[in-house]
């Protein structure tokens, strides 16, 4: 692939979408390749990667892709290998972002879809990332974010990341929850144009706490978080057992799902179709969309990554910031 650094018009009516590279050692730049090649000429897009790890993966797809590159030569070619956990990649997948960040300041891009990073990288390269999410946050001065996953069956926006299961019910508190509830309700109007946004939140504990017999949360902090949120701008329902919460949400009679923790989530999402998983980032001023999995080292250059995710991650991005000029 050649390499080139263009400016995207701003005239352009096609939404302009920036890709990072991720973790160069990783699937990144295999997927991104493959989505690209299957999605076509749909938006306009820049690539912000290393040019020579492309050009590794570039022979498993035949067609020619429409898209800009911005190179930053930040692999060394001499001893790059793909599956290696390297404080090098954890440095080039955060060169990368540095960059997708000043092309947003600067009104180069609408959005924002990231290929994985290594969280082990980063750390060996010292770091103190704790991944995307937070990343992101910080750069565009963001007071609170969302991490929303979906996929086609499925929306649900997590109160807490990725905290140990002991540090979850200590972590949840009024504000939090009522945050993460009005972001989502939010990105449910202006991302997804639904009026009037119908919202269940899980509880923490099993059967919802059973009257506060399994535990004192859902009365103590979840309910009271809920009071006054739903009205005009749509419903809000809850707290209930996660697992009523899901299927009520599968069965469509709720638009979206509030979550306590990461593993509610998940779990749900990837049994019913990992394929086409997405995260969205809710409360940055920019849409930001990623795939729902990893860098899979132990597959990366082997030509046998599966994209789905990322093509999702793309369409989701594209169609939210047209849904954006419309709301």
């Amino acid at each position: 692939m050649k390499s080139k650094k263009i400016r995207i018009s701003r005239s352009s009516r096609r939404v302009r979408v920036g890709i990072t590279m991720g973790d160069p050692s990783g699937i990144g730049s295999e997927i991104i390749v493959r989505s690209l090649a299957s999605l076509g000429p749909i938006a306009d897009v820049t690539i912000i990667g290393d040019a020579f790890v492309f050009s590794k993966v570039t022979s498993c797809v035949r067609r020619k892709l429409a898209c800009a590159f911005i190179d930053l030569h930040n692999v060394r070619r001499m001893d790059f290998s793909f599956g290696t956990i390297k404080a090098e990649y954890g440095k080039a997948s955060v060169d990368y972002l540095d960059k997708a960040m000043d092309l947003l300041k600067d009104k180069q891009l609408d959005c924002l879809v990231t290929a994985p990073i290594s969280k082990e990288a980063l750390s060996l390269a010292g770091i103190p990332l704790t991944g995307h999410t937070e990343y992101l946050a910080r750069a565009a001065s963001a007071k609170r974010v969302v991490m929303m996953l979906l996929n086609k069956f499925l929306k649900i926006s997590l109160v807490t990341r990725h905290l140990p299961l002991q540090q979850v019910s200590r972590s949840i508190h009024k504000r939090l929850i009522r945050e993460t509830l009005l972001l989502t309700r939010n990105a449910l109007t202006s991302l997804f144009l639904i009026r009037k946004p119908r919202i269940v939140i899980c509880g923490l504990n099993p059967h919802a706490s059973d009257n506060g017999v399994l535990g004192p949360q859902e009365h103590s902090v979840i309910m009271p978080a809920l009071k006054g949120m739903g009205g005009k701008k749509g419903i809000v329902d809850g707290p209930l057992s996660a697992d009523v919460a899901l299927y009520k949400l599968l069965r469509k009679e709720y638009d979206a799902a509030v979550a306590m923790y990461h593993d509610q989530a998940l779990i749900a999402l990837k049994l019913l179709d990992a394929s086409t998983g997405v995260n969205i980032t809710l409360g940055l001023p920019f849409v930001r969309t990623s795939p729902l999995h990893g860098t899979a080292f132990d597959i990366a250059g082997k030509h046998c990554a599966n994209a789905l995710s990322m093509q999702a991650a793309i369409q989701t991005a594209i169609q939210c910031c047209a849904n954006l000029k419309n709301a």
